[in-house]
């Protein structure tokens, strides 16, 4: 895997889950019910399911579920790339409907205080394991017509995701169990 391959692979990603959190954003401005059903899915599904007060089992849920998704945004790459696309783009739609929300009774700060310190390590995990799929996809395209080598690629692939994705998922669940609160209730 050449830097310019993971590079480009990057730049794809995070055009990706920008556009689509943008979609999101404006979305939910244009029509808040969709953003309010959003919502509500996702404190069902994902907030529901971290609902604590001890930050020790917060983090520990904060991170396996974020280590999941980012599993399934690189394993997605031997869907063709099909299922990393769907799962960066859903993430994207949904943060930025959320976002919108938020900030219709909150503050910029507010949403920022939410979001940024733990977003800073989080993000880029996203963003990286959504691309090592996208390398994936290609890889496994390459050796369909006759020139690459899926499984040697794939294992250069999981080795940065475990250098990369994995140390940044633990910080972002840290950050997000253990910092998070504290800054979001200082500017509420």
């Amino acid at each position: 895997m050449s830097n310019s391959a993971l590079t480009n692979a990057i730049i794809i990603t995070f055009l990706l889950f920008f556009t689509t959190l943008t979609v999101g954003w404006l979305g939910s401005a244009q029509n808040p019910a969709i953003g309010q059903n959003l919502m509500t899915l996702f404190e069902k599904e994902v907030a529901g399911q971290m609902s604590t007060k001890d930050s020790v089992d917060m983090f520990l849920k904060l991170f396996a579920n974020n280590f999941e998704a980012c599993i399934l945004l690189f394993l997605g790459g031997a869907s063709f790339g099909i299922l990393t696309i769907f799962i960066m783009s859903l993430n994207g739609i949904v943060i930025g409907a959320i976002m919108e929300i938020v900030h219709l009774d909150h503050s910029p700060l507010f949403v920022a205080a939410a979001i940024l310190p733990h977003g800073i390590f989080e993000i880029p995990a996203f963003i990286i394991a959504g691309a090592l799929g996208i390398l994936l996809a290609q890889s496994l395209t390459a050796e369909w017509y006759g020139s690459g080598d899926a499984a040697a690629d794939a294992g250069k692939y999981a080795r940065t995701f475990l250098l990369y994705v994995l140390p940044l998922v633990a910080v972002a669940a840290c950050v997000e169990a253990f910092i998070t609160p504290v800054v979001i209730h200082l500017v509420a």
